[in-house]
């Protein structure tokens, strides 16, 4: 008999909560939606959501520790799945409208305003995959749901054995998802990202 993992959503006032737990479960996992600290460490997956601005989401992560959760789950080389500035909050800063602020830390480099007229970045983009890749097993030449109007431009500073993959927004690219051993993140949203955001989302769990 096989045993569905233990999912913790962080709910600490961002992100598509109910959306992500819903596909989360459709995926395959047992899901709680948890400001619990204790509950959020024992699970044997944590999704960090996101939506807003970067200044926003890690204020309110810092209100339920869930910075210190991520460190420590990080460092213990337990599984974390960032979404959108779930994502974003997981490098070292993000710069909105001249304001520097620190992010969780777990990735060096700098989330900043994307090189585009037209913004926010909404809709259906595709992304460019690096060879080998567990998060995007089985899902090719497809399309993920984007809305956001920031991003990490870099990868250069990305720990090693991190791998980026990479999306185009008019003519500049920006890093649209990190995976690096049991970090994954996403700038896209999987759970509004139909049939392949499923088959991504099953990948993590599958890993767990």
């Amino acid at each position: 008999m096989t045993v569905s993992p233990r999912v913790a959503v962080l709910d600490y006032g961002s992100g598509n909560l109910h959306s992500a737990t819903r596909a989360l479960a459709e995926a395959g996992a047992q899901v709680v939606l948890t400001t619990d600290p204790a509950v959020a460490e024992s699970a044997d997956g944590l999704v960090v959501p996101g939506v807003g601005a970067f200044a926003a989401c890690m204020a309110g992560l810092v209100s339920v520790r869930g910075d210190r959760i991520v460190a420590d789950r990080v460092a213990s080389q337990r599984p974390v799945l960032g979404i959108c500035v779930g994502h974003q909050v997981l490098f070292a800063r993000g710069d909105e409208h001249g304001e520097m602020v620190d992010g969780c830390g777990v990735y060096p480099g700098l989330v900043t305003q994307l090189k585009a007229i037209r913004l926010p970045h909404m809709g259906w983009n595709e992304v460019r995959t690096p060879p080998g890749t567990r998060m995007f097993d089985g899902v090719t030449g497809e399309r993920f749901y984007f809305v956001h109007s920031y991003a990490a431009l870099s990868a250069s500073d990305l720990p090693e054995g991190a791998q980026a993959t990479w999306t185009r927004h008019e003519d500049a690219d920006f890093v649209s998802a990190v995976e690096w051993g049991p970090v994954w993140s996403t700038q896209f949203h999987p759970e509004k990202s139909g049939p392949a955001g499923g088959r991504l989302l099953r990948n993590w769990l599958a890993t767990l």
